[in-house]
């Protein structure tokens, strides 16, 4: 029987799953959500396997979505992927947002708000770059005409970059279910975020304690 494969999304404004085994799908949910993912994640994972009728016990694998994306929504699904691999004993993949907006495109390129007047960027297939984060209103690559360009902000940037504005083929957590059963037999290091800026807010600094005259 092909393996059982679990993935999960929550770097973006969603909580988002698919559970699926060999080719087929067997269950797809996508929730959007600004907050909220910590709560709700587990009893949508578990009711995704309810209702394929699998438990905990039959998953071979996890995959994770990894970013870039909002920070904490990131750091939430990476901590649980890495938790469920931990106490399941099963390997974690770490899948990033890029990989799975291109996934079956052999040359694309994939487009996301990076917020703060930049995009966050990845060129997969003819001269390959990135990911990186680059400036609106700066240097921007110009693509082949007709170059798919993916992402939520490809129907505004492929006009100007000479490409065509393109939907992805699957669900975000398709995607990543797709790419994480693929690499199973080499599941690489344990998943992490991936951070193309620092977060917009940092921790204060206190101040050093003064030290009065005695």
């Amino acid at each position: 029987m092909a393996p059982l494969v679990l993935a999960f999304d929550t770097a973006a404004p969603h909580c988002a799953a698919a559970l699926l085994r060999g080719e087929r799908v067997l269950a797809c949910a996508e929730e959007p959500m600004a907050t909220g993912q910590a709560e709700r994640l587990f009893p949508l994972l578990g009711a995704l396997l309810a209702g394929a009728g699998a438990e905990w016990g039959d998953l071979a694998g996890i995959g994770v979505g990894t970013g870039p994306g909002n920070f904490t929504g990131t750091r939430i699904a990476v901590a649980a992927a890495r938790g469920l691999a931990l106490g399941l004993g099963l390997p974690a993949v770490g899948i990033t947002a890029f990989e799975a907006l291109a996934w079956g495109r052999a040359d694309v390129l994939v487009v996301r708000d990076a917020r703060l007047g930049s995009v966050h960027l990845q060129r997969f297939g003819t001269d390959p770059f990135g990911p990186e984060t680059r400036a609106l209103d700066g240097d921007l690559p110009r693509l082949p005409p007709g170059t798919p360009v993916v992402g939520d902000l490809a129907p505004t940037l492929a006009p100007r970059l000479g490409g065509e504005a393109a939907a992805p083929i699957l669900p975000v957590a398709v995607a990543i279910a797709r790419l994480a059963a693929a690499r199973l037999s080499a599941p690489g290091p344990r998943p992490a975020p991936l951070y193309l800026r620092p977060p917009d807010a940092a921790p204060a600094r206190e101040a050093p304690p003064v030290v009065l005259p005695g």
